[in-house]
């Protein structure tokens, strides 16, 4: 298994968004749009995720074409973000957004069904992968904050250039398994079986509700954070202290996948993500009680995405990439879409109130998934085919 040429993927995609989240919407502010003009351009983001990935998604099941698709929305990605150094009034920055997003949003859904491919029935190990791009977030968020301590906030454009230009060449060293996934059936109607099931439909609905949840928090936390007098450099640590968390339990996440269902382990990150809202909410004058709320970031992003990761592999079985595909379009973009579209115009009206509403999505998603998420016991199961797959509890 290529386990450093993965990790180094995920180190360099990552690192890039420890970089945009905290502090594309301070480049933003320092052009001089409103919240509700930030929120669109980080809105937009999301709803190329709703688009592309399941584009990809189905063009590198169909034709398996998946490396090639890697690399090229890397290298397209490139292109499109170099826009930013023409012009930055709001229409061309919002085509310039569109037209980046668009390719870099293609590619981690793939390299995630790619990384799948190489670990031979050990896939709760996919965690001890993906904790690298954790790590290259933290040290993003930490080197970027010190280093726009004492520069100009424009140096974020270079900065972000020079890591897409990474993840391209780090797509380069590394391909897909052919013989690593089951091809299985993969005739639309399979498809249409595995989504109309209740457990799949409850999955998705919650993971909506739990991106949504985040519209808040990636579009104005560090805002929010500069309004209750924190410098960049303290901001850039809490943000790496959520991380931090996330890898530490990255780092035991297989031991969890094997001793808990994911119905629990879904129910309980998403029981989690509502408190952490809540307290950031009520809370954030308290550097001490916003640590405690920074740490449950393990819960809201970590073990809720490692177990989506485990969820869609064991239904999607002969559709991989399209699973993975609707599974970052809903969440992470049209409930990321959402979230900071609200964020944007609840912001003026009350900080506060933005994170208690974030706090009522992850609160009800949880309840759903507590209602209607059932853990497929195989992947055969769950699909209604005999073929047991490895690597199931």
């Amino acid at each position: 298994m290529p386990y450093w040429r993965l990790s180094a993927f995920y180190f360099f995609y990552f690192g890039l968004l420890g970089t945009w989240l905290p502090y594309w919407s301070l480049y933003l502010k320092s052009l001089g749009y409103s919240s509700g003009e930030i929120g669109i351009l980080s809105a937009l983001v999301m709803v190329t995720k709703v688009i592309a990935p399941n584009i990809w998604g189905y063009l590198a099941d169909r034709y398996d074409c998946r490396t090639r698709i890697i690399r090229l929305g890397s290298l397209m990605a490139i292109l499109a973000f170099a826009g930013v150094f023409w012009r930055q009034d709001f229409y061309w920055l919002a085509a310039v957004v569109v037209g980046y997003s668009f390719f870099w949003n293609a590619v981690l859904s793939q390299f995630d069904v790619l990384t799948l491919s190489h670990l031979s029935g050990r896939y709760a190990r996919y965690s001890l992968i993906r904790v690298w791009g954790s790590i290259g977030f933290i040290v993003a968020v930490l080197a970027v904050g010190a280093w726009l301590d004492y520069h100009p906030i424009a140096h974020l454009l270079l900065i972000i250039t020079g890591l897409l230009t990474a993840i391209w060449l780090g797509s380069l060293l590394v391909a897909e398994n052919p013989q690593g996934l089951s091809r299985g059936d993969r005739s639309p109607g399979s498809l249409r079986r595995i989504l109309s099931e209740p457990a799949v439909l409850a999955f998705f609905a919650t993971s909506f509700l739990l991106q949504f949840s985040h519209g808040p928090y990636y579009t104005f936390f560090s805002i929010y954070l500069e309004g209750e007098g924190y410098s960049t450099t303290a901001t850039g640590m809490l943000w790496s202290l959520g991380v931090l968390a996330e890898v530490l339990l990255f780092m035991g996440m297989h031991r969890l996948l094997a001793r808990f269902s994911l119905r629990h382990i879904l129910i309980a990150s998403l029981a989690l993500t509502a408190l952490r809202w809540w307290m950031i909410a009520e809370f954030a004058a308290s550097t001490a009680l916003l640590i405690v709320a920074q740490c449950l970031h393990a819960a809201s992003f970590g073990s809720a995405h490692a177990a989506a990761v485990e969820t869609i592999r064991r239904f999607f079985t002969a559709h991989h990439g399209q699973g993975m595909a609707l599974y970052s379009g809903l969440s992470f973009g049209a409930g990321g879409a959402m979230g900071a579209l609200f964020s944007g115009y609840a912001w003026d009206i009350s900080a506060r109130y933005s994170f208690w509403v974030a706090a009522a999505a992850a609160a009800l998603a949880a309840w759903l998934a507590w209602r209607y998420f059932e853990t497929p016991t195989t992947s055969a199961d769950a699909n209604h085919r005999s073929a047991p797959t490895a690597g199931v509890d």
